[in-house]
């Protein structure tokens, strides 16, 4: 093996063990020494003022070489020659590497869910269902585009599924404190909490409650067992049970049920349910005077309201609709604009 090939992979080890405190010593010593030997060789028109010194020494070191400034000087060219430029070009392209290696580092570990997300008032998912949960954050994208983000935290073995919309954490635990923090939970607006097991969903819930007592928890489960004890820990949890069997009980003797209800939570096609808060401010009114403006300004129909935590479908048209009630409605397309008076 060549040996000048093996010096300068010896010193091209060298450089890549050191640090970035040792990076920046020796770029403050390169710039010097050089500063020094250029002076002592008579190059005054390149170490003054400051200003053009460091400029030539970017230009030089980064091969650029405009050609606006160079050595008048015979010590000065082979200070240049011997010096300046050699270790110029080492020192740029270790600042380089580093940069690179760093800017990788920092996207590789986002992709992988090691890096803390910096966000506020986000919806934060916990679990992974494969097409599941892609077909979840698809919905939730479409109706939160420019609101809230979205950040998908998992236990899983896998990267970020879709690195261009989403942030994304990995943890061992849903109630492991370093990880859960990185994933913002204290700061989320709204939790959604889907597992396979009935059991992590409902420990994770729980841990998501005492981190953030106001938050908006979604859990998903499969048997209502779990989900009757959460409501009595977690008054404000809403809990989504299983609703397979019912849908094929109720498609059985109601034929086009399952697709009725599919197309009323399906956000991309045809009418689908929304909510609206009936302001505070707002004055009394009836179902059937607000059930006629609804539909005669917006195309939308009301079909309830929610009070007290009570769910109220097709109520009487005398019914009295009160400030703060949340409304149920159907529509092609979110209402934005209400006009209440």
């Amino acid at each position: 093996m060549n040996k000048w090939y093996m010096v300068r992979r010896w010193i091209t080890s060298q450089f890549q063990r050191l640090s970035g405190k040792h990076v920046i010593t020796a770029v403050l010593a390169y710039a010097v020494i050089s500063w020094l030997l250029l002076r002592l060789a008579g190059e005054h028109a390149l170490t003054s003022p400051f200003v053009d010194y460091i400029y030539y020494l970017l230009v030089t070191a980064s091969t650029v070489g405009y050609g606006d400034m160079s050595p008048t000087t015979t010590a000065g060219k082979w200070i240049v020659a011997l010096f300046v430029i050699p270790c110029g070009l080492s020192i740029f392209a270790i600042g380089v590497g580093r940069l690179a290696g760093i800017t990788i580092d920092y996207w590789r570990k986002g992709l992988l869910g090691r890096r803390s997300i910096d966000v506020s008032g986000h919806i934060l998912i916990l679990g992974w269902n494969e097409n599941r949960t892609l077909h979840l954050i698809d919905m939730l994208l479409h109706e939160e585009k420019d609101k809230r983000p979205i950040v998908l935290c998992v236990r899983a073995d896998i990267e970020n599924p879709l690195p261009k919309e989403i942030d994304f954490v990995r943890t061992a635990s849903f109630t492991d404190e370093t990880a859960m923090s990185r994933a913002g939970v204290s700061d989320a607006d709204c939790i959604i909490i889907d597992n396979p097991e009935d059991d992590i969903t409902f420990a994770a819930a729980l841990f998501c409650a005492s981190k953030n007592p106001d938050v908006h928890i979604l859990a998903y489960f499969q048997e209502e067992v779990l989900a009757s004890l959460l409501k009595t820990h977690c008054p404000n949890a809403e809990c989504i049970p299983s609703v397979s069997v019912e849908m094929m009980a109720k498609s059985a003797v109601d034929p086009g049920s399952s697709e009725l209800h599919h197309e009323l939570l399906n956000t991309r096609k045809g009418m689908t349910q929304y909510a609206v808060a009936y302001p505070g401010d707002a004055q009394y009114t009836t179902v059937e005077a607000l059930f006629m403006r609804m539909k005669k300004d917006y195309d939308a129909t009301l079909i309830g309201f929610r009070r007290d935590n009570h769910v109220r479908l097709n109520p009487p048209l005398d019914q009295e609709i009160k400030p703060n009630d949340l409304l149920f409605y159907i529509a092609d397309e979110r209402v934005l604009d209400f006009k209440w008076d």
